[in-house]
Formats: structure tokens, sequence, C-alpha cells
């Protein structure tokens, strides 16, 4: 068995914090034994919380992937993001939830060029509810692919998130499931699929980042439904 297979690799975002959680242990061992123990666990869940774990993403013509791990918080009809200047045609908003257990390293949808990327400052309300997707601090980011209309996804803090850090810069091609950087302790990432996209995905279900499918523009299959179990 592979090792990449068993552990997974440290995000360069989170070296410093981790970093930081080891010398505040050993000080702590050396005054005060319980607080490096707590300091200890502390340090071990920055390890967890920073992991970045390889990842196999299908390559098909026409679909687009989970860009995070997480949970389908909703998929609704919503115009993109106003920022990005996209107009106001209703796209399916497909609303992924991480939670502080989940993987944070966000990934790129699709492939494609980075035509527009948009800072927005905004409150840091739960990531779970709706309203966050336009009240809260975000990043919204604009793909033009080879081929199919432009698609957005927006990175979004959250109650505890409070940092995104993102590696792209405009004009630049990237490549579906690519890194494209990571959000801190909590979070959302939401994906517009104008038409012809068809949303793969129901409420409630489970995202696996840069391996999920999420719509395909070549399916023609009925609306997904889904329940739990």
């Amino acid at each position: 068995m592979r090792l990449r297979n068993v552990l997974a690799p440290l995000h360069p975002d989170g070296f410093k914090f981790v970093l930081a959680g080891l010398v505040a242990t050993f000080f702590l061992f050396l005054v005060a034994r319980p607080a490096g123990w707590l300091a200890l666990v502390a340090t071990l869940w920055l390890c967890y919380f920073f992991r970045d774990p390889w990842r196999v993403t299908p390559l098909r013509e026409g679909i687009l992937v989970s860009p995070a791990d997480g949970i389908v918080t909703a998929v609704a009809e919503a115009p993109p993001p106003p920022e990005l200047g996209m107009g106001e045609a209703m796209a399916a908003r497909i609303g992924v939830f991480l939670s502080l257990f989940d993987v944070h390293v966000v990934r790129a949808p699709i492939d494609g060029r980075v035509a527009a990327l948009r800072y927005v400052k905004g409150r840091f309300l739960d990531a779970s509810g709706e309203t966050a997707s336009l009240a809260n601090e975000r990043l919204a980011i604009r793909l033009t692919p080879a081929e199919g209309p432009e698609i957005a996804f927006v990175l979004v803090a959250g109650l505890v998130a409070r940092r995104i850090v993102c590696e792209l810069r405009e004009g630049q091609r990237i490549a579906a499931g690519q890194r494209i950087g990571i959000i801190r302790f909590g979070s959302r990432v939401d994906v517009y699929c104008p038409p012809p996209y068809l949303s793969m995905v129901v409420a409630g279900q489970r995202m696996v980042g840069g391996e999920t499918v999420i719509a395909d523009r070549l399916a023609r299959d009925p609306v997904r439904q889904g329940s739990a179990h």
C-alpha cells in the first residue's frame, strides 16, 4: 500500500499553524504538563484540519466536479454573483458546506481560464444558511472553459472561517481538480451552473472535492431526487 493512501500531506498554509502549535506544546510541557497535553491535542487537530489528500478527478467533456468536501445544503435557482458581471440569467446554484472536520482545500470544478476574481467584504454568518451566499465575505471566481458556458464558483467565509487563501490570478489556465486554495476553519463553496448544465446531486448528499460529479451539460436525465436512509 502506498504511503499517500494512508497519510495525507499537509497543505502549505498549515505549516505555520502546526509549527506554532509544536512550539507552544514544548514550552507548556516545561511549565504546566496538563496544558502541554491540551496543546498537543490541538496541534494534532491542526495537522488533521490542514490535511491535503490525493484525489482522482474524472475527466469527461461536459462535467463539473465538486470544488470541495462537504454536504450539499441546497440546489436552487439563482443569478450569478453580481460582482462577476455575468448578467442576471438564472443558474442552478449548488451550495457545499464544509464543517470543521472536512478537508478545506478547494479545487477547480472544470478546466478553463480564470476570467475574473472578485473579493467582497461582508459578514461572518453561519455558512450553512442560504443567506451566507450573498451576505458573507467571499471570493467570486469566473471561469471560461474551452466549450460550454462560463461557470462561477464562490468561496464563502463562515462563522468561524475568517481567511480565504486563493492562489489564482486573472488570465491563468487551470485544470479540473487542480488545487486553487484553502478556506480556514469552516466555510462554504457555491457553484453556479448555467443551462444546459444539469445538477447531478441533491441536498444532503456528501461531496468529495475533486472527485464527485455535481453537474453535467451533456446529460438528459430528469432532475435528481434522493432520500436519506
